[in-house]
């Protein structure tokens, strides 16, 4: 079963489209990635919720011709960000992290999607990740019959 055409037209913004939609859904891509510098608030009602302070953590050059750069990631909490976004959805969808990133000691949450693209924690392992610009990281999988009735 090949990933929904609708799905495939609900995401705009791919870097590449030929690598991104495949059969089990859509990968999205890494745009920026965050460090929590100043604690958020949350409370019961709302009245109190503020953002956290973000600082985006700069990419690096690996060599003077490379177009895109690196970040390089010890181990901690990050927030992630894609350079994808989302359109008319019909259904909600799944967003996971794609096996590539787990093998490599990274991870985000698995979340239902029923509007948009939310940041999203990135957790490193101890030993630490290096990210390329514009790197699959997540996939968004393509609702099953199941999940539009």
């Amino acid at each position: 079963m090949s990933a929904d055409h609708s799905l495939a037209e609900a995401v705009d913004n791919l870097v590449y489209e030929p690598v991104q939609v495949h059969d089990h859904g859509i990968d999205l891509t890494v745009g920026a990635i965050y460090a929590v510098t100043a604690p958020g608030q949350l409370d019961f009602g709302g009245d109190e919720l503020e953002d956290a302070d973000l600082e985006p953590i700069p990419t690096e050059q690996r060599d003077p011709d490379d177009e895109y750069g690196w970040w390089d990631l010890e181990g901690g909490q990050y927030v992630l960000q894609h350079n994808e976004f989302l359109a008319d959805l019909e259904a909600p969808i799944q967003l996971q992290p794609r096996n590539e990133l787990l093998a490599r000691g990274a991870s985000h949450p698995s979340v239902k999607i029923a509007s948009h693209l939310p940041l999203l924690p990135l957790s490193v392992a101890d030993g630490g990740i290096r990210i390329k610009e514009n790197a699959r990281v997540s996939t968004l999988v393509a609702p099953t019959r199941a999940d539009r009735d």
